[in-house]
């Protein structure tokens, strides 16, 4: 993979993403924000460049990856619009596309099925009960799963449990096949990611991770 200095971040002001980039400017990234209201956000580092603009936008998305030599998301749903996933998904692969860059990776719940799953009762539990209480969204991730399998973006999709918004870091269990605990710290998911920027372990993968 090629050197990467400067990352695409979208969703970085939410529960995973403040921490992401927090971890991103620890390690001397430049980070190329994107933000619906930038007028309302507080951060002032020079590492960090805000693009104002919607997922949902492909001229933001396509504005944002500008100079970029990866993707990383953290983009949750809106709480009261309509589905987000696909319609960002799409514009993600057409603006790397664009701009030649092929690392992305992102993160989903575990409701998102692939077909090397083995899910136990209770990570089975956790995506009947998302199908049942969020069916649009979750139809919705499970689009974005598969409009990453079908591209050639060397793509990784990160499938989280509860998010625990800690500085604290632990040790990582990883699965390709089930979920393996409870929880997840945010510091520990934004590490992980980090990590896959050069990694290559899990390109065209979904992996699980939770705290050990």
């Amino acid at each position: 993979m090629k050197p990467i200095h400067t990352v695409a971040v979208i969703g970085g002001t939410g529960k995973a993403g403040k921490y992401l980039v927090k971890q991103l400017l620890l390690q001397n990234f430049h980070i190329k924000l994107l933000h619906r209201k930038p007028e309302s956000l507080t951060l002032n580092n020079p590492l960090i460049q805000i693009i104002k603009g919607d997922a949902r936008e492909y001229d933001a998305i396509n504005s944002l990856l500008n100079g970029c030599d990866a993707v990383l998301s953290c983009l949750s749903q809106p709480v009261g619009e309509p589905t987000i996933f696909s319609d960002a998904t799409r514009n993600i692969l057409k603006a790397m596309a664009a701009h030649n860059i092929s690392r992305y990776i992102t993160t989903a719940g575990l409701n998102v099925d692939t077909p090397s799953d083995q899910k136990s009762a209770q990570t089975q539990f956790g995506t009947n009960w998302m199908y049942e209480h969020f069916p649009a969204t979750t139809k919705d991730r499970q689009v974005e799963y598969q409009l990453l399998a079908d591209s050639n973006t060397d793509w990784t999709m990160v499938r989280l449990p509860l998010i625990a918004q800690t500085d604290d870091i632990s040790e990582v269990i990883v699965s390709i096949t089930d979920c393996p605990g409870s929880n997840i710290s945010a510091t520990s998911l934004a590490l992980f990611m980090i990590a896959q920027l050069t990694g290559n372990e899990f390109v065209k993968q979904a992996p699980f991770i939770a705290d050990k």
